[in-house]
């Protein structure tokens, strides 16, 4: 998808700005690139519910409108959402046919509000009638575990989603319980890089609507705590063409939280032909190419423990 993506920034990019023969080109550093790429991607994602080869054929023209608002003669301009929005109307059924009715487009006649203020990534003069500000930390665990259920190394990656409905300009401050754990930080341009280097404390004025405020990493020498446990037990007999699989998953009662949207991924041997279980709770799949077993568990609940059982042919 990044090379889709990268075309299209340089066909844009080409037909704007033609190098003349006797031109010195400039170089760019490379995750400058990347990270206007990931804030296009970010973009199509909050658009069109997801970035796809499809998508951006069906929905080109905004695709092309949105490139042209975020990249201006090769320099980022608008790329926070909420300005967007404003600029290219999201599209929608009833907006399409409209607009094919019509010959119009899905660009705003007015200029953004939040393009004429000090802050550019938020809108002046919001006003709401319920003033609301949601968190959402998400937690990515990376583990491996072994076969007697202990943790040998394990990693964390956060993320920090936000839905700020605030009137006016408000100015929020959020800290954390053990900011020491974090080993990498990325923020939103909002947050006052200043602030959080000298007291730890994130200060900014958030942009009106959904967005990423910050992500982080904590490394394996952190001891993460594994919110569940994964017991195995996988025995190939030779000659017998296959052998037996069981696998038991649990939440550890030291956590006090429910967890939720557990999948399991367990790569099997070359030799492994097909694989036939039945889960007490589920669904699996194997994938005869990649030799992936993928066991989607859900809900996890203590009075329910799962397993999935059966026999594995080679």
């Amino acid at each position: 998808m990044f090379w889709v993506l990268f075309a299209l920034l340089i066909l844009k990019f080409a037909s704007e700005n033609p190098v003349p023969t006797d031109a010195v080109l400039l170089t760019v550093p490379p995750l400058f690139v990347i990270e206007f790429l990931h804030r296009v991607m970010d973009t199509l994602d909050d658009y069109f519910g997801e970035c796809s080869e499809n998508l951006i054929k069906e929905h080109f023209v905004i695709v092309y409108e949105l490139l042209d608002e975020m990249l201006d003669n090769g320099f980022p301009l608008a790329t926070e959402s909420n300005i967007l929005k404003e600029l290219i109307k999201p599209p929608n059924i009833l907006r399409t046919i409209a607009n094919t009715v019509t010959g119009k487009s899905n660009l705003s006649s007015t200029l953004p509000t939040g393009q004429l203020s000090n802050i550019p990534w938020r809108r002046t003069g919001v006003k709401y009638a319920n003033n609301e500000a949601y968190f959402d930390v998400t937690e990515e665990i990376d583990a491996i575990i072994d076969r007697s259920g202990a943790v040998i190394s394990a990693e964390i990656q956060g993320y920090v989603d936000c839905c700020i409905k605030l009137s006016g300009m408000p100015d929020l401050h959020l800290t954390f319980m053990n900011h020491r754990l974090f080993d990498d930080v990325s923020f939103h341009p909002c947050v006052r890089f200043r602030r959080w280097e000298s007291d730890k404390v994130l200060s900014f004025v958030p942009p009106d609507g959904n967005f990423r405020l910050m992500s982080y990493h904590i490394g394996s020498h952190n001891m993460v705590p594994i919110p569940l446990y994964v017991k195995h037990h996988i025995s190939f007999k030779e000659g017998a063409g296959g052998g037996r699989l069981e696998i038991s998953v649990g939440p550890k009662h030291t956590m006090g939280k429910v967890i939720e949207n557990v999948v399991v991924e367990i790569p099997m041997p070359r030799s492994v032909l097909n694989a036939t279980l039945t889960p007490s709770q589920g669904k699996y799949s194997f994938e005869p190419v990649t030799k992936v077993l993928v066991w989607e568990i859900g809900r996890l609940e203590p009075s329910r423990l799962p397993s999935l059982k059966g026999s594995v042919s080679s």
